[in-house]
């Protein structure tokens, strides 16, 4: 007679026994979601015999199986979900749990009299959704940042979440398909011959988790690492993983997960309240080849993160949005390896903080958007000189803050390696001025600029850009003591201060001339008056779109509005006075055409009018 057995959790499960000398049959139809050992974690191929090894020999001697966690004390089911009792131990201080699709943190376990039993006490991340600070009929029983933070809630409405592995499980292993359990096999288990049925499955998931290298369990109620050493035999080949928005609590338990991902390259941790270590942390090498990691909205501190950098040797990308920065000293052995850093919407930061960071040696890419700041200066940088600081910084953005003064666009030009800028949603950029002026100044200000607000700036549009910038600011060069002539070119500082490298532009292109900086007129209105000077007989009149055409010569008396000079030049150019578009040429300024504008004109056909 053949013994039947199933994995199950608590042991083997015994349906009839003959003897010793007799073959066993092990169904692994939900291996993995069961255990042969009562801790509720799967059961892997490679590791089933030496697990099996433990138990048969109590099992076939016809002792009972070993029996489930003893009552009262936290277990963990068959689901991998944690389950506490009513009998909670203070264990659960600290760790986060989630009701409802709310997200808390324990901050109690006990009772709270005059109701009989268990409660928890729990701190909401939506203060919105509790009702007190944590006291209860005048007796405090925890505390809560705010007002209305804080609950008491029964255990059996917590969710206390799952292990890592279970959650891989849940979200990659594939179904198992039919009830069939598949052909049959016999492994020998020391001198016993063991029957097995359907581990063909099992294997087949196992070899596909194994070969998982990136995975992602966000909001997956991730809790904790699980049996150790049970994520390096499932999927020891995981380069990439977020498990942000989930359940951990502990910066410990991030490296009990982290040091059986032996390649890992990107983690991130996002959305989870993370308690950090107070002391200096063991180097274990658990993040050795660590090279991004995303810490947004976590709580953690500058203070922390200089601590737990000491583990981060190759780290090259940190974001830390929404953590209340306040950056209060230099990383001094630490972060050295570090190409980004994003410190979006951390508003306690200001430039002096900066200053503290302004020497990380391989930083390229740095995030300020939503801190509010408004200014900086690099006070080791005179006018038209370069920084030190941000030695390799190329990639600046500083959306969505209060810039409101072109004093900080200058002081950007001082940044030697700066090649990309975002500056968006600011009061400077949003402004009065139309949205193209307010570019063209700042290409113009920054001279190393290659892209701005993530558009190329071409060749073309910097000469255009600097151009106009060199002749809208001229007179103002002037009156502050500019000069054509070299010698006499000595613009104050204030001038100099505000325009710090238009010196350079005239350099560049030379010194604005006397006829470039006039303010030309538009002319307007219908009777506008166009005079011509005495020396001149006749009106030349050109088409500039029609070179074929040979130039046209009128006499016309010393002076006529617009209006009469385009119903003669309608006459003789038999075209509609609604479609001419006049411009002139004055010869003081040869090749250089002035629009007169008029009412009713389009770009059809255009009169040149040559004085």
């Amino acid at each position: 007679m053949r013994g039947h057995w199933d994995a199950l959790s608590g042991g083997l499960r015994r349906r009839g026994w003959a003897g010793l000398g007799h073959t066993c049959r092990i169904s692994a139809s939900s291996c993995g979601r069961r255990s042969i050992s009562g801790a509720g974690l799967p059961v892997s191929p490679w590791h089933f015999r030496s697990r099996l090894e433990a138990l048969l020999p109590s099992a076939v001697k016809g002792q009972p199986p070993r029996p489930p966690a003893a009552a009262g004390r936290s277990h963990i089911l068959d689901s991998g979900c944690l389950n506490m009792s009513d009998t909670l131990t203070l264990d659960v201080i600290g760790q986060r749990v989630e009701v409802n699709g709310e997200y808390a943190t324990v901050r109690f376990s006990g009772v709270v009299p005059p109701v009989a039993g268990l409660w928890l006490g729990v701190e909401w991340d939506n203060p919105e959704r509790g009702k007190h600070d944590g006291s209860h009929e005048g007796i405090v029983y925890f505390k809560c940042r705010h007002p209305t933070g804080g609950s008491f809630i029964r255990p059996n409405k917590v969710n206390f979440g799952v292990d890592f592995l279970t959650a891989v499980k849940n979200r990659y292993a594939l179904e198992d398909g039919s009830e069939d359990y598949g052909e049959e096999q016999i492994i020998i288990i020391g001198k016993k011959p063991v029957e097995t049925i359907g581990f063909d499955s099992v294997i087949k998931q196992q070899s596909h988790l194994n070969n998982l290298q990136e995975i992602s369990l966000r909001n997956c109620a991730v809790s904790c690492a699980g049996e150790k050493g049970g994520i390096a035999r499932t999927c020891p080949n995981i380069t990439r993983v977020d498990v942000s928005k989930n359940l951990l609590s502990s910066w410990d338990e991030v490296i009990r997960i982290a040091d059986q991902l032996k390649n890992l390259v990107v983690l991130n941790l996002s959305e989870n309240k993370l308690q950090f270590p107070s002391g200096s942390p063991v180097l274990t090498g658990t993040f050795s080849t660590l090279k991004v990691l995303v810490l947004n909205q976590t709580g953690i501190t500058w203070a922390e993160v200089l601590q737990c950098a000491l583990g981060w040797p190759v780290l090259e990308e940190l974001y830390l949005d929404s953590n209340n920065i306040f950056i209060s000293e230099r990383p001094s052995n630490v972060l050295q390896m570090l190409k980004l850093l994003d410190l979006s919407s951390n508003p306690l930061i200001d430039e002096n903080q900066l200053f503290l960071i302004a020497y990380l040696p391989r930083l390229e890419q740095l995030i300020l958007s939503d801190t509010g700041i408004s200014s900086i200066h690099f006070p080791d940088a005179g006018i038209g000189c370069k920084t030190s600081m941000f030695p390799s910084l190329q990639y600046l953005v500083v959306n969505d803050n209060r810039i409101s003064q072109w004093s900080f666009i200058n002081e950007l030009n001082k940044l030697q390696s700066l090649r990309a800028l975002s500056c968006l949603r600011n009061p400077l950029t949003e402004g009065s001025k139309e949205a193209q002026t307010t570019r063209q100044l700042i290409i113009a200000k920054i001279g190393q600029l290659k892209t701005l607000n993530k558009c190329e700036i071409l060749p073309e549009e910097r000469r255009g850009a600097e151009l106009d910038y060199r002749k809208a600011f001229g007179n103002e060069w002037k009156k502050a003591g500019g000069h054509q002539d070299p010698e006499k070119n000595r613009p104050n500082e204030e001038f100099l201060a505000a325009h710090p490298r238009y010196q350079l532009l005239c350099h560049k292109y030379g010194a604005p001339e006397d006829g470039e900086l006039k303010v030309q007129q538009p002319f307007m209105l219908k009777n506008q008056l166009l005079i011509l000077p005495s020396f001149l007989k006749a009106l030349k009149i050109k088409y500039p779109n029609q070179l074929e055409q040979k130039v046209l010569e009128k006499q016309l008396p010393g002076s006529m509005t617009i209006q009469k000079v385009k119903a003669l030049l309608s006459r003789l150019l038999k075209v509609p006075v609604s479609e001419l578009l006049l411009s002139y040429e004055s010869p003081k300024m040869r090749n250089k055409l002035f629009k007169v504008w008029m009412d009713s004109a389009n770009e059809e056909e255009t009169a040149k009018v040559s004085m």
